[in-house]
């Protein structure tokens, strides 16, 4: 059996979790053949040398590597510059950043790229869950779903919608709303921070109709999230307490294995849940 050759785009906390976990054989017979970045500039390619993995920057380097899968582990611009090509190549292709995928246009072009080469386009429950009873639930018919997204205060520092609201999130006394509303429109403002809204929204009965809230909240230690949906089938009510990534307070620790789930369902024959 060949092994799965793996292109990483990103250079963070996910990237290394990939290569240590590969390295370690936990995901099967499975190879990183590059980290991909923008420039040299690119956190991967210290990354890339201290694992001796190629760097290579920019979509025509990445696809000589000839990955099978690439996991997109970046940001919202890289969804849209690699994407559709790699989808259209036949090369699977797994979406951390898929805030991007708020974009309608977009996210046709995706999926549309993938019907075509038959490639697998997958967007990982990051760090919630349940997703599995929503599709179902939305089968028989949905009226709501809600999610609230409570983080401590560092972890929505450097956001430059944040940064408008005026907020002094180094003396807040008690939780402070944030954001309160359409998906469609807060996950924009928040790239990095609530990607969950993100796939609840598009498992689930769109940007439109799915109500993000958005919460700072001193007396955390866990990021805190709260799923509510109401519909046919009846409610369902969800509430997860994740820890933090240590290098990173905007992601959930449980959002990075979420994604090595991902990888390594994409070439298995069986599969548990919906």
């Amino acid at each position: 059996m060949a092994y799965m050759r793996v292109g990483i785009i990103g250079g963070g906390t996910i990237a290394r979790l990939f290569i240590e976990h590969i390295r370690r054989g936990d995901l099967g017979r499975s190879r990183v053949v590059a980290i991909a970045g923008r420039d040299d500039r690119s956190r991967g390619k210290a990354l890339a040398k201290a694992f001796r993995v190629p760097f290579v920057t920019g979509l025509k380097a990445l696809l000589a590597k000839k990955p099978d899968v690439v996991v997109e582990a970046a940001s919202h611009e890289a969804v849209r510059e690699y994407g559709e090509a790699l989808l259209g190549k036949g090369i699977s292709l797994i979406v951390l950043s898929c805030g991007a995928l708020c974009d309608d246009g977009l996210r046709r072009k995706l999926e549309r790229a993938a019907r075509r080469s038959g490639a697998l386009l997958s967007v990982p429950s990051g760090g919630i869950g349940g997703l599995d009873a929503l599709k179902a639930a939305c089968v028989a018919g949905v009226d709501e779903v809600t999610i609230a997204v409570t983080k401590p205060p560092a972890a929505w520092k450097g956001i430059a919608y944040v940064d408008t609201l005026n907020v002094d999130l180094d003396h807040l006394r008690g939780p402070r709303v944030l954001f309160d509303g359409p998906a469609r429109e807060g996950v924009p403002h928040f790239p990095a921070n609530v990607n969950i809204a993100a796939v609840l929204s598009m498992a689930g009965i769109g940007f439109d109709r799915t109500r993000l809230k958005v919460v700072a909240d001193p007396a955390l230690r866990h990021n805190t999230h709260t799923i509510d949906i109401r519909g046919r089938t009846g409610n369902i009510s969800i509430r997860l307490e994740n820890v933090p990534a240590p290098e990173n307070p905007k992601t959930a620790w449980l959002a990075c294995y979420s994604a090595l789930a991902a990888l390594k369902a994409v070439k298995s024959p069986v599969r548990y849940g919906t």
